[in-house]
């Protein structure tokens, strides 16, 4: 049975257009029914990080189209649809009934539909004259993109609704915070129904995340006591639903740390996001030919996924290490080639013919291996192009300086050089980075003066940078010191030391050559991370006690603003959900939290959001937040 978030949702769609049988082979044979796939933008969302287009053709999808783009008649096939229940979306569904585009239709709908429309639905095809040819209208229960084993999404396309600019800004409604709240517990509900598993669920307090915990607990319950339909009856065990111990869901709210969505980062999946735009497992480079600087210049589409061995190992490593493996992968596929090239020399001549036989089985090892060494290559190419545009953007804008700086600030150590000398240098960084660095320093300041503040500020502007995300920051933190009194959550941990290292990370010809570097990256733990390690293990800490505590199967739920967890045993699995946007910077310290208690216990964590953001994305937002501000 599939036994990740990400295998299950990969089943249901591969159930899905199977026509919701059973799953069977995925290969093209005389049993295999072709059909129509037709999705909206966010039906496109969850299915790219997930299935190929190949792998959609090995199950007979031979046309994949959206819902709301210019389609023709295909008689004889039946149409899957994979939606969003929106309005729009059932107009341009009845608009396909009155067309007759197609000879039968499945109707899947990734959220549940409500019998109101539903009603309309029916209305529509009784009117068009094909009730007979919808065959079947299902609840998919899919709401959630799925990027890695552990990590999801709730939206990507239009993901500025659920932003967290959309859930602070200034001019925003109750019933606006209303649609927002229930399309988060839509799509948690949904995560739950493929684990199977009912959560105990502890949220922070006063905010948008105690807001959803309180929906969420609401909506389990209901779902339990309608024993006729509810999705926690009669489940089989897997790897998270195994034994008593139910997954612990914590609901944090954005405002919890502001810092590290901020953060230049140093690991290889975060510093893609970072530089390169990592969107939905893909990335986009502009590749220009050195050779000819005058030709134009190639943009290349690259899948970045577990299928990519190389991604899978390195995607949590420092920067300095991947460039080196890269280095050792192309050494490695070198040797192999002159092997191969090698057999050439020692085949025998005319007269030798007795000895071909000892050299058959060594060009039959070597033709064996061909696919899985020109796969291999096609890898290395790929590592070697991002790196290469990474190590260009590190050079130009001195990332390794704001990197090292940061974590200084973060570690509360000393600064070898001023941040002012920093801002002001016009060779260092971007103005966008300038701010960056500065806004991390005022939120993790205990006490920052109005005339350092001011001084920062015009040293800011002289470097041609946007300063109305200052404005919102300093409203933002005197609100928290008001009502929390603390404002940010601390760092714990080490620095980070990069020593000397742009003498040794060079461009030699299109080689990556990293030589002797000296590079320590001591794990902080973050503030998410140190969050989720209280509740996990049980800790009688004051930071636990401020998330309050839902169990959705205690049948009088009682005073859940105090209640104290009933189980004294630590969570094995987790749910983690920011509410206002996530980063690869906090998924990729929870697996490492992860991955050192599992020296002692297995301890399992899926970290999702409500929309994924690189650094620059969500300074943007706090620079419309500040823009509001007169």
């Amino acid at each position: 049975m599939a036994s990740s978030l990400r295998e299950k949702q990969i089943a249901s769609l591969r159930r899905m257009i199977n026509l919701n049988a059973a799953t069977g082979s995925t290969s093209v044979g005389s049993d295999t029914t072709f059909s129509v796939l037709i999705y909206d933008k966010h039906g496109q969302d969850i299915i790219s990080p997930l299935l190929s287009v190949k792998e959609l053709r090995e199950m007979g999808v031979t046309l994949h189209l959206l819902l709301h783009s210019e389609r023709g008649e295909v008689p004889d096939v039946p149409a899957i649809y994979f939606c969003q229940p929106t309005e729009e979306n059932l107009i341009r569904i009845g608009q396909d009934f009155n067309d007759g585009l197609y000879s039968s239709y499945y109707l899947n709908f990734i959220s549940p539909i409500s019998r109101q429309k539903m009603e309309d639905l029916a209305l529509a095809a009784l009117q068009a004259g094909c009730q007979a040819s919808i065959k079947k209208v299902y609840d998919q229960y899919v709401n959630f993109i799925s990027l890695e084993e552990d990590m999801f999404t709730l939206k990507h396309q239009g993901s500025e609704a659920l932003s967290y600019y959309a859930v602070n800004r200034g001019d925003v409604k109750d019933s606006d915070i209303d649609l927002i709240m229930d399309s988060i517990v839509d799509s948690l509900f949904s995560v739950f129904v493929n684990l199977g598993q009912v959560p105990i669920i502890r949220c922070q307090r006063g905010n948008a995340a105690e807001s959803v915990g309180e929906r969420l607990d609401k909506k389990l319950r209901e779902n339990l006591r309608d024993t006729r339909n509810s999705f926690f009856t009669g489940l089989g065990t897997d790897t998270f639903a195994a034994g008593q111990l139910r997954p612990l869901l914590v609901l944090v709210d954005r405002n919890v740390d502001l810092a590290t969505p901020l953060h230049h980062t140093w690991t290889y999946q975060a510093l893609t996001h970072d530089v390169l735009n990592l969107s939905l497992n893909r990335i986009t480079l502009v590749e220009q030919d050195q050779a000819h600087p005058t030709a134009r210049s190639k943009t290349k589409e690259y899948d970045l996924n577990d299928a990519d061995n190389f991604w899978a190992t390195h995607k949590g490593s420092a920067f300095p290490d991947v460039a080196a493996a890269v280095e050792a992968e192309l050494e490695e596929y070198k040797k192999a080639e002159s092997h191969i090239k090698g057999l050439k020399a020692d085949l025998p001549g005319d007269d030798a013919i007795d000895l071909l036989s000892d050299n058959t089985a060594k060009l039959t090892s070597a033709i064996t291996s061909l696919p899985e060494l020109i796969k291999k290559k096609t890898e290395i190419d790929k590592h070697m192009s991002i790196a290469m545009a990474l190590l260009n953007s590190i050079k130009s804008r001195k990332l390794d300086v704001f990197f090292e700086t940061e974590e200084k600030i973060m570690g509360r150590a000393t600064l070898e050089r001023p941040l002012l000398e920093i801002i002001k240098d016009p060779d260092c960084g971007s103005p966008q980075d300038k701010m960056r660095i500065f806004l991390i320093m005022y939120l993790c300041a205990a006490n920052m003066t109005d005339a350092e503040f001011n001084e920062y500020a015009t040293a800011l502007v002289e470097a041609d940078a946007n300063t109305k995300a200052l404005l919102y920051l300093k409203r933002w933190k005197s609100l928290m010191k008001m009502t929390a009194g603390g404002g940010m959550s601390e760092y714990t941990g080490g620095v980070a030391k990069t020593v000397s290292m742009f003498s040794k990370l060079m461009n030699q010809g299109s080689a990556l050559v990293v030589e002797g570097v000296n590079f320590v990256l001591k794990e902080n733990k973050l503030p998410l991370t140190r969050i989720v390690d209280h509740l996990m293990e049980l800790k009688n800490s004051e930071e636990e006690k401020e998330y309050r505590y839902f169990d959705p199967k205690l049948l009088r739920p009682g005073d859940t603003s105090g209640a104290v967890p009933r189980t004294r045993t630590p969570f094995q699995e987790a749910v983690v959900m920011v509410v206002g946007g996530g980063n690869y910077m906090e998924y990729g310290n929870l697996v490492s939290y992860a991955k050192k208690k599992s020296g002692t216990s297995n301890k399992r964590i899926i970290y999702g959001c409500t929309d994924v953001v690189n650094p620059e994305q969500f300074l943007d937002q706090l620079t419309k937040l500040g823009g509001e501000i007169s």
